[in-house]
């Protein structure tokens, strides 16, 4: 929305984007992984991946659920909390342990989580609008938060493949 006088989009609440977060969760387990998680479809929607990571205050597993696209053998997100200020735990867990696990649609996988920096974010940041969902204008979005969001790929992360135990909770469960 650049026009003059046109009504800025709202973001949805704090409280909203909470209980969106907790109805998806729900129905992801409600559904024993049935439903919940999707691969992304350019041109028409981003991808759900579950992602557990480590607190990083109390060392405990932490699950979210979040949008993701492709970039080769990639996993691609936004650190973003609902467009809010500040960031989402899940990034700031990924910041303390960077090696986590994801859950996806045609299953388990092991990655070791990093922002893009330079042209590989911008790179990155270009092809978000590709997957629909994440907004319509996510530069004029971005500026709402008073620090850079940051594009954080999902490397493969072999060494942690052999940890089956580890990823035998993400598997959906038919």
């Amino acid at each position: 929305m650049t026009a003059v006088g046109a009504r800025a989009r709202r973001t949805p609440r704090g409280f909203a984007v909470r209980i969106a977060w907790v109805l998806h969760r729900g129905l992801y387990r409600f559904s024993r992984g049935r439903f919940g998680l999707s691969r992304p479809k350019a041109g028409s929607k981003f991808g759900m991946l579950r992602l557990a990571t480590v607190g990083r205050r109390t060392g405990q597993p932490r699950i979210a659920i979040v949008g993701y696209f492709e970039d080769g053998p990639n996993l691609v997100t936004l650190a973003m909390n609902g467009w809010g200020p500040l960031e989402p735990a899940w990034w700031l867990n990924l910041q303390a342990q960077p090696d986590a696990t994801v859950g996806l649609a045609d299953g388990p996988r092991a990655v070791r989580a990093r922002a893009a920096t330079g042209e590989e974010r911008e790179r990155l940041w270009a092809k978000v609008p590709d997957f629909p969902g994440w907004g319509d204008d996510l530069d004029a979005l971005a500026t709402r938060r008073s620090t850079d969001t940051a594009v954080v790929v999902l490397e493969p992360h072999a060494s942690l493949q052999a940890r089956r135990q580890d990823l035998s909770g993400l598997a959906p469960k038919v």
